[in-house]
């Protein structure tokens, strides 16, 4: 007899030495065998066409913000661009689902995210400019700030969202990570704390295929990353990611569901990174032409603009106004990054501690002496 021989042959409610009442039925949990789309189903029809629109403003507006932050890398005016090119329909809507009180927490992919909930995109941008942690006020813009570390947000979300909740307060936190990130151990104990506290919290997994260079089959056996949310307990949504009006869709229901008290909702988005990892990468290395070739006809803004054309719903003229406002754009972010920043490098230690410690006292004392040497040298 070996130790298997003591499981139960059926679950039985209760089963476990100390455990009360019946487990969670994983049934409703589990994600639909197809992710869900909108554009070419009759939900379309259902649509609000103010909202349809707004999104492809949206989706113009945010192609054009990537493009621009991509040449000014290129230009040394970035240090480096995460590129969200192809994905914009994930950033854009997770940008819109949410109201001023509730809380974003991006990664460093999601500044067009950060961009679309009204942040100014210097600042936005300011971590990847290499000149500060992070270039606009996390409290008064209700964003947290780019995070690097692959989901370290996660929990941190989690901690916000329930922390609201004791509080009183209508508060959704929305957590955006890629597929590489459901590899790491703090995307795991986010959405089992998450689960266990019942905490208002989605996360959005948008899965673009690879994690710089490795493919998801190389990480994950799961029939898909939205099944991951039965194993803790909380349902999971399969979503077309270049469907923006689909992603909308997903992403608002789940975000009132978490603020009416039903708890967090995992969402994977099946999108695709149009563009390199970052500037630095060379995607040529790990996938081919033809792939690539293949997800630009699943472009989020041309799925869009043929549904819209095809209802009579965008012509000529709304489609011009809305490259109009994208070029607006692009000039006044090559403005602005066009200047010198003025830098202070004691701001390093400043908002590290409610107190600062001795060890970040005397490193900046000696950072102090050392640019005050250099002023009196003239350097």
């Amino acid at each position: 007899m070996t130790v298997l021989d003591h499981r139960p042959t059926a679950p039985v409610p209760g089963w476990l030495p100390g455990a009360t009442g019946p487990r969670t039925d994983p049934a409703p949990l589990l994600p639909d065998q197809a992710p869900l789309r909108v554009l070419d189903t009759p939900e379309f029809e259902k649509a609000d066409p103010a909202l349809l629109l707004d999104l492809y403003r949206r989706l113009v507006v945010g192609r054009r913000y990537n493009q621009q932050a991509t040449t000014l890398t290129k230009q040394g005016r970035l240090a480096v661009y995460p590129a969200s090119t192809g994905q914009e329909a994930c950033q854009v809507a997770a940008g819109a689902v949410l109201r001023p009180e509730d809380w974003l927490f991006p990664s460093y992919r999601d500044t067009l995210a950060v961009v679309s909930r009204g942040v100014d995109p210097l600042e936005a941008l300011t971590l990847l400019r290499g000149d500060a942690h992070t270039g606009y006020d996390p409290l008064a813009t209700r964003t947290a700030p780019l995070c690097t570390p692959l989901a370290t947000q996660a929990p941190h979300a989690v901690g916000l969202a329930h922390a609201a909740r004791l509080r009183g307060e209508p508060v959704v936190a929305l957590a955006m990570l890629g597929d590489g990130g459901t590899s790491e151990g703090d995307f795991h104990e986010a959405l089992n704390f998450a689960a266990v506290l019942n905490a208002p919290v989605v996360f959005l997994v948008q899965n673009n295929g690879y994690a710089i260079s490795v493919p998801l089959t190389r990480q994950s056996a799961a029939p898909s990353l939205a099944h991951k949310a039965v194993g803790y307990g909380m349902p999971g949504r399969l979503v077309d990611g270049n469907d923006a009006a689909a992603v909308h869709a997903v992403l608002g229901e789940a975000v009132e569901r978490a603020r009416a008290g039903g708890g967090p909702t995992l969402v994977e988005a099946l999108t695709y990174r149009l563009e390199a990892h970052t500037n630095a990468d060379d995607a040529t290395r790990y996938r081919q032409d033809a792939e690539v070739a293949a997800w630009r006809e699943h472009d989020p803004i041309l799925l869009l603009e043929r549904r819209l054309r095809a209802a009579g719903l965008l012509d000529d003229a709304l489609a011009e106004r809305a490259v109009q406002e994208g070029e607006q754009l692009a000039a006044r972010m090559r403005a602005e990054f066009h200047a010198e920043p003025e830098l202070d490098p004691l701001s390093l230690f400043r908002h590290v501690y409610a107190e600062p410690t001795p060890q970040l006292r005397e490193q900046a004392e000696q950072l102090a002496a050392e640019l005050a040497a250099g002023a009196e040298a003239g350097e």
